[in-house]
């Protein structure tokens, strides 16, 4: 698209995310936005074709447009029983992971002691900045023996809110320092075994205020463009499920669609 259309594409998806036009409303006519974009017809539709496209907006009707009204209407059933726990002993303990068996009855089932991991609370952060790009480390694990992607992050400090938690691994990992972050989704990493809450927060804009004061965890520090992302996934170059959690958030939320099945 050339500057004109880049333009009313970036102002028509401004007014979405600042709620001017709420899930569910209609756009104006094609006829009113051209007029009020200043914009001819035939470019306009490329525009609203793009916007379709990435599932920003939808057809609704003949030449008409409105925004997709995605409100969850799924009720959780009100028949089904949680397990009963009878018990736990704890077969080892430190400062960085707790190994239980715990006494559990199943409805319906025999009890039987089950294993349970917990680890720590972790907050992870996903900056990006005006080039929709974001900040991530390229660095080593030992664990799966892999390099890889991921966004900075790391365990809650006992008594630390979990915010305060992802501005200061965020500065620590990569030397800067986020302008803002917001809490947009908490999830469990593999809720059959590991209790471990993770907090996944996305942040507009940082500024460099010195060099990562955390040398083990920083590895190679850089500005990852979006666009990047579902083919960094494809090649398995993204570590962590906070990772995976975070961007693809920031893809839905951009109308970025799925990754692609294949590697690039």
């Amino acid at each position: 698209m050339g500057p004109k259309s880049e333009r009313v594409y970036r102002t028509i998806r401004e007014w979405i995310a600042a709620g001017q036009y709420p899930p569910g409303s209609k756009l104006p006519s094609e006829r009113t936005l051209s007029d009020e974009l200043a914009i001819g017809r035939t470019a306009l539709r490329q525009v609203l074709a793009k916007l379709v496209a990435e599932s920003v907006i939808e057809v609704h009707g003949r030449s008409s447009y409105r925004v997709p009204d995605r409100s969850v209407t799924t009720q959780a059933p009100a028949d089904v029983e949680p397990w009963q726990i009878h018990g736990e002993r704890t077969l080892y303990d430190n400062r960085w992971v707790k190994l239980s068996l715990v006494d559990v009855e199943p409805p319906g089932v025999e009890r039987f002691e089950h294993h349970v991991v917990k680890l720590h609370h972790v907050a992870i952060a996903a900056v990006i900045d005006d080039q929709d790009r974001v900040l991530m480390m390229w660095r080593y694990r030992f664990v799966p023996d892999s390099f890889g992607w991921e966004l900075p992050g790391g365990i809650v400090d006992e008594g630390e809110d979990s915010l305060e938690a992802a501005l200061r691994e965020v500065e620590e990992e990569t030397g800067w320092r986020p302008d803002s972050l917001e809490h947009v989704v908490t999830y469990q990493p593999m809720v059959g075994m590991v209790d471990s809450p993770h907090d996944i927060f996305v942040g507009k804009g940082a500024k460099l205020v010195g060099e990562p004061s955390d040398l083990e965890e920083a590895g190679h520090i850089a500005w990852v463009p979006l666009a990047d992302i579902p083919g960094l996934m494809a090649r398995g170059e993204l570590m962590g499920s906070g990772t995976l959690v975070a961007l693809l958030h920031v893809l839905s939320a951009r109308g970025a669609g799925a990754p692609p099945t294949n590697a690039a």
